[in-house]
């Protein structure tokens, strides 16, 4: 179908700069203008309803509005507030605990969006990362694998992810941007390739107690200028805010993002949905639809701007770490 450009190589990793810490470059960004024409008689985009009973009716959904191709990136955030912001949300266990017969906020959300999403990923190769531990803090993320290997759908996402979490140390603070960074790499490898960037996190982007009000943190603002720079690429960015909270300021960090090619940025509050007093499938599908509904117009922002299938020929130098060593420091 048009729009479409093919896969990315099923074989090896994502290769890029060496670098040992992550710094964020800094960027002149062009100008765009909205796109404010009509869209060309043979595509189609409709708005999408919002009363759906299951995942299937979800995916259906974002077909009929124009959704054609999608690549999952997953990102995962393991900083040390995971061990206490269960609290009443998860029975006060750490929001990474690992039980047998129980999901844990994490592998919920894996597995909802995996599911689905996977319609639309031909090849069905995930690359995962970890960022936030004790081995990358707010600097670099780590691969799920060595060399960089990609999990083969969301079920090796959630196995593979079940065994590396006994062997993490959380740590922190909170950034988004190397996690993006790495992100837009994987794109720009990829031919520009439209991909979302899943980021899971338990909590909102690391505040500084002593920057004035309306001043954004280092954190704060190496994410913004990363996610200015991921609306130059075939890339979405979905957040999904897991455990107690809070999440107001996470609710406004939209509003400090300057302007961007396309809002390629969205929040949403999995505990808020997950918690409602409704059937587990009518939930999994209100949080499918929260995460996902704008997918199908920023897809479209992507072909009108003629992001999608470009190469932008910049090197973010930003490499993956492998993973750490049982209790690294």
């Amino acid at each position: 179908m048009g729009g479409k450009c093919s896969k990315r190589p099923k074989t090896g990793g994502y290769s890029g700069n060496p670098q040992s810490s992550y710094t964020q470059p800094s960027y002149n960004y062009p100008t765009y203008q909205a796109y404010c024409g009509p869209l060309p008689a043979s595509r189609k985009y409709s708005k999408i309803n919002d009363d759906y009973n299951s995942i299937e009716q979800v995916t259906d959904a974002l077909a009929r509005a124009g959704l054609e191709s999608s690549n999952l990136i997953v990102g995962i955030d393991f900083t040390k507030s995971n061990e206490w912001t269960g609290a009443r949300s998860f029975q006060g266990k750490s929001l990474h605990h690992i039980a047998d017969n129980q999901q844990n906020p994490y592998e919920q959300a894996i597995s909802i969006i995996g599911r689905t999403l996977s319609k639309f990923d031909e090849d069905n190769l995930i690359p995962c990362f970890g960022f936030g531990d004790a081995s990358t803090h707010d600097q670099q993320v780590f691969s799920f694998y060595q060399d960089e290997k990609v999990c083969y759908g969301f079920e090796q996402v959630l196995s593979r992810y079940r065994e590396l979490v006994p062997q993490l140390r959380l740590a922190g603070p909170t950034s988004f941007a190397p996690i993006i960074e790495v992100a837009i790499s994987i794109v720009e490898q990829s031919g520009g390739q439209y991909h979302v960037l899943l980021i899971i996190a338990d909590g909102q982007v690391t505040t500084s107690v002593d920057a004035a009000r309306g001043q954004l943190s280092p954190q704060e603002k190496r994410t913004v200028e990363a996610i200015v720079k991921a609306s130059q690429y075939a890339l979405s960015i979905v957040v999904v805010g897991v455990g107690d909270g809070p999440w107001d300021m996470m609710r406004e960090f939209d509003d400090n993002i300057p302007a961007r090619a396309f809002d390629n940025f969205q929040f949403v509050n999995f505990t808020e949905i997950m918690s409602k007093n409704v059937n587990w499938s009518r939930k999994e599908a209100e949080f499918a639809l929260a995460a996902l509904m704008e997918i199908p117009s920023q897809y479209k922002a992507t072909l009108e701007l003629n992001i999608l299938g470009a190469r932008r020929g910049l090197e973010i130098g930003t490499i993956p770490l492998p993973p750490p060593p049982y209790g690294a420091i």
